[in-house]
């Protein structure tokens, strides 16, 4: 299959057999399993995935690519193609123990994840190939500058595993950013958090105001005294914090905001 890449789509076709031959080890699919892959494109990962004596679902938002590629396993009753946005769609509805998979757009892989997130309850691992920035961030530790948002709400629900880099001549066209393969697992035990809206949005005002101390980032949240009183220094940067104790805080202004319901 040859495609001209659609720049809409943020599409990066991947050519490399080595790279491809890794993930499809680093996944380690058995018989019985059920995949999906996002974003299939030309098929080259798709290709070795199908031949396995799996149950493979691709999700292929290009109506030109999904036509190719629903004449190419016209006969396979493992294979099955949704031509829909990844962002839209409803993996869940697929069942459960989902095995997903795919050399995600860059453009929109932070909203695609966190859409993967609110239905991981169907998934049993992830495995993806994305911006090396966006990897670094996901698998980065409290107090660097990789530390944000994003590493805080994946880490609440998901243990994340860098595997490998690949290089920008592994795909056409070569994309001017260094490339990662990572595998994200659901947590055996999710951190408890009383609503899950409430912790998105204090997270995320903690971080749009990270140079400033809790006590100021989350004032619209909390006091000084609240966060002390929680163990947590009020004088920190959110960026020292881990993602249990972002927990705690928002699990304490759930307490206080019904408190001042009642």
């Amino acid at each position: 299959m040859s495609h001209r890449p659609r720049k809409r789509f943020g599409q990066h076709f991947l050519r490399d057999p080595s790279v491809v031959s890794r993930i499809v080890a680093a996944i380690g699919p058995a018989e019985g399993d059920h995949l999906v892959e996002i974003g299939p494109g030309e098929g080259i990962l798709t290709a070795p995935l199908a031949a396995l004596p799996v149950a493979l679902d691709a999700v292929e938002i290009d109506r030109d690519l999904a036509a190719a590629l629903r004449t190419r396993y016209a006969g396979d009753a493992n294979f099955t193609l949704h031509e829909a946005d990844a962002l839209k769609f409803d993996f869940a509805s697929l069942g459960d123990d989902l095995r997903v998979v795919g050399n995600l757009p860059y453009n929109i892989s932070t909203p695609l994840l966190f859409h993967l997130v609110e239905q991981r309850r169907a998934i049993r691992d992830m495995h993806f190939m994305l911006q090396k920035e966006v990897v670094d961030r996901m698998a980065a530790s409290p107090g660097g500058k990789q530390y944000g948002r994003l590493t805080v709400m994946l880490a609440c629900s998901m243990e994340v595993e860098r595997l490998f880099d690949v290089p920008p001549e592994a795909f056409r066209p070569p994309p001017r950013v260094q490339s990662s393969v990572v595998r994200l697992v659901p947590r055996a035990r999710q951190l408890e958090i009383g609503d899950e809206s409430l912790f998105a949005a204090l997270v995320t005002g903690a971080f749009s105001r990270r140079r400033k101390t809790l006590r100021n980032a989350l004032a619209a949240w909390l006091t000084a005294e609240a966060i002390a009183e929680e163990g947590i220094d009020p004088t920190l940067r959110p960026e020292r914090l881990a993602p249990e104790e972002f927990a705690r805080l928002a699990n304490r202004a759930l307490r206080e905001r019904d408190d001042a319901l009642e």
